[in-house]
């Protein structure tokens, strides 16, 4: 993917020339006096996230208002992105080798000769000047629109201590020069830029990493002969070959072969998926084995692949409530500091001070007070804990969602598809007097074949298994969370809950209610059966119960969790899978347009309320719980409903995904702990004259390079479910 792709109505902008969180929010304002326009600009990422009405706006004008404040904006080209250190190389290379020999003349007498300030007051004009010239420049913008910045600091401290230095030589008076503290202080920031680049490059990592792994070339299959295209050029119903070890070129469905594809670049999941005719594969995958003939069915954009680093970026270009006020902070830090340093200045030298040493602690107050550790507190940690979230297989889709996995108290968990399989298979058929099984079989296999729902595709499946085809329904009507109705062979059948017989005067006997607690009891769930007004019989199918689910509610509870199991199936079965995975509360024959009334009740009670679902019909109480998490198996629908997305299939990963988000909220509350602490205790330190201007650029530096670095450990976390 070479660029990201421009949506109606919302484009990502790469943006140039920040330099700390007081220019992000400037250009942010700037983007939001626009009129239909919604912008957010982190300045971790560099890119703003901006919503605007494409009737009355384009991304021209939204680059030319970035542009008027003095910035620039175009859209991101991530395959050619250039080295981000690059700017700062070269000074920083100028400024080290000039402030080494500034350095000795300052502090060793001996190593002095005679005219050697000129000397010092050339080497230092050159670091000041040249190397220190994106300081000057940025400060330079941000003046004519009346802002001040941290490179209005760093800009002003430098200034200051070569004019200081430069009025004393070129005067004759006998008063100490500062030229080695102006070229210190430039080389030492520059130093400060360049590792927090390479750190920040490090954290974007995991979604460049990610975007690089699809395939480049296909083997379209044409008159029967295989023709190597580049993957730009598939299109959707193109058929390809996979053969053993190459990458699946895009998304599609296997037209023939069979084969184990290794899905962890997607998944997290080490062990590969068996696949064959029917059956989905995703692009970007490794086909490990045998040959593959794929039927091409999402390209370009739409691939899940493209589709998860979408929802990363969009995740990492967001602000956490936190973040917003840590930008709210360093907008109004940098005047207050400014004010400081001059009544620090002021009052030096009311006390009899030397101009000299005032001068000394109102620089020192300016060069350590600048908060540039506090403008990549939270977006550097929130880049790397999405970026290895992707690559384990979790999508977090904006940094809000942090806050809520703290808050979690309770955790629901939709029973089919998420803690079973699945996929339903019919375990017991039970035929009512007079009525043979395979008539049972015909006629509820007959009338089921019309609907989608796993019950019935799992009775239908057996009936064309064991009787071949089966017979049209007619008339047929869903009743959801019921059963259906329909007309098979002239015969009006009813298939459903009990209740949905009883609808039509129909009731159990004793001999098939005895049966029907039976199967139940034992986990399954039954169905009745009925056609012209008479019961037929009972069938009963199960889902089995994913073998990871014991594991991953035991996890959820070790994090503070309280599981709930919600279904639609009886109260008895219901329990029983509950019992076998370690639930102990239930909420059972809960219809579809129910589970939201369910999940806003425990809310009311007080609970804060997490869902894990995968269907259809769990997207709207996947909207209304606190904190909705999709199975990535499932449906487009509950993956837009929800705040996070699990790729894999495993339930486990619920666990691992909440583990991930608190751990990322503890890094950015780590991180601006840090950052308030250190300019909240150095600042009176410096205006104590307790601190060398030379010290405090170094500490302001490197409490960047901190930050980030903490951020950084964020890559080394492990999921549970690959511990050894």
């Amino acid at each position: 993917m070479a660029a990201v792709t421009e949506k109606p109505g919302r484009v990502e902008l790469a943006i140039g020339g920040m330099t700390c969180a007081s220019c992000a929010m400037r250009i942010e304002k700037r983007l939001n006096k626009i009129d239909g326009v919604t912008a957010t600009v982190n300045f971790g990422t560099e890119h703003a996230a901006v919503a605007f009405d494409p009737g009355a706006v384009s991304v021209d004008d939204l680059i030319a208002a970035v542009e008027a404040v003095g910035y620039e904006a175009s859209l991101p080209q991530l395959a050619t992105e250039e080295d981000p250190t690059r700017p700062y190389r070269m000074r920083l290379i100028v400024a080290t080798a000039v402030s080494v020999p500034l350095t000795v003349l300052a502090w060793v007498s001996g190593a002095r000769f005679a005219g050697w300030e000129w000397v010092a007051l050339a080497l230092a004009t050159l670091v000041v000047a040249w190397s220190g010239w994106p300081f000057h420049r940025a400060a330079a913008l941000n003046a004519r629109h009346a802002v001040a910045t941290m490179d209005t600091l760093i800009s002003l401290g430098t200034l200051a201590a070569w004019t200081w230095s430069a009025v004393v030589v070129l005067s004759g008076i006998h008063e100490t020069v500062y030229f080695d503290a102006a070229s210190l202080i430039t080389a030492l920031i520059l130093l400060g830029r360049y590792l927090e680049a390479r750190a920040k490059r490090r954290s974007g990592a995991a979604i460049r990493a990610l975007l690089e792994l699809g395939a480049r070339d296909a083997r379209v299959l044409r008159d029967g002969e295989e023709v190597l295209v580049p993957v730009e050029k598939l299109r959707a119903g193109d058929v390809f070959v996979v053969r053993p070890g190459e990458k699946v070129a895009t998304d599609g469905v296997v037209e023939s072969g069979e084969s184990a594809v290794d899905q962890s670049m997607l998944t997290g999941e080490s062990a590969p998926v068996e696949v064959g005719p029917g059956d989905t594969v995703a692009g970007a995958t490794i086909n490990t084995s045998g040959r593959l003939v794929v039927r091409a069915t999402r390209v370009g954009g739409e691939t899940a692949l493209a589709q998860i680093a979408r929802l990363v970026a969009e995740a990492q270009a967001g602000k956490a409530q936190v973040q917003r006020l840590a930008d709210r902070v360093s907008g109004i830090f940098v005047p207050v500091v400014i004010a400081l340093s001059l009544a620090t200045l002021a009052a030096w030298l009311a006390f009899g001070a030397s101009a000299a040493a005032a001068f000394t602690t109102a620089v020192a107050v300016v060069v350590i007070a600048c908060p540039c550790a506090l403008g990549l507190a939270t977006p550097t940690a929130l880049m790397v804990g999405t970026g290895r979230g992707a690559q384990i297989g979790i999508l977090i889709k904006g940094p809000e969602i942090l806050e809520q996995t703290r808050q979690v108290t309770t955790i629901v968990l939709d029973k089919t598809g998420t803690v079973t399989e699945g996929r339903m298979e019919v375990v017991a058929l039970v035929a009512a007097d007079g009525v043979g099984e395979d008539e049972l079989l015909r006629l509820a296999g007959g009338a089921e074949s019309a609907s989608e729902h796993p019950v019935a595709r799992a009775i239908a499946e057996r009936g064309r298994e064991k009787l071949g085809r089966l017979p049209e329904p007619e008339g047929f009507t869903n009743r959801a969370g019921l059963g259906i109705e329909a007309v098979v062979d002239g015969r009006a059948v009813v298939v459903g809950r009990p209740a949905l017989l009883a609808d039509w005067g129909i009731a159990l006997p004793g001999s098939l209610q005895v049966g029907a607690d039976r199967l139940e009891g034992e986990g399954n769930t039954v169905v009745a059966v009925a056609f012209d007004g008479a019961v037929g019989g009972l069938v009963a199918v199960a889902d089995r119960i994913k073998p990871t689910s014991r594991q991953a509610i035991a996890e959820l509870k070790q994090l503070g969790l309280k599981p709930v199991l919600l279904t639609g199936d009886n109260e008895r079965t219901a329990r029983a899978v509950a019992a076998a995975v370690g639930i102990d509360r239930v909420l059972a024959n809960v219809l579809p347009d129910g589970k939201a009334a369910e999940i806003r009740r425990l809310q009311e009670a007080g609970e804060v309320v997490a869902m894990v679902g995968d269907g259809v019909n769990d997207a709207p109480a996947l909207a209304q719980a606190d904190l909705g998490l999709s199975i990535g198996t499932g449906t487009d629908v509950a993956i837009e409903a929800s705040d996070l997305t699990l790729v894999s299939g495993d339930l486990r990963v619920a666990a691992d995904a909440i583990r991930l988000a608190r751990r990322t909220l503890r890094t950015i509350k780590g991180n601006l702990f840090w950052a308030f602490g250190y300019n909240v205790a150095a600042i009176p330190i410096a205006i104590a004259g307790l601190l060398n201007p030379v010290i405090a650029a170094a500490a302001m530096a490197f409490s960047s390079v901190f930050v980030v670095s903490n951020s950084l450990r964020l890559r080394r976390f492990r999921p549970r479910r690959q511990a050894p």
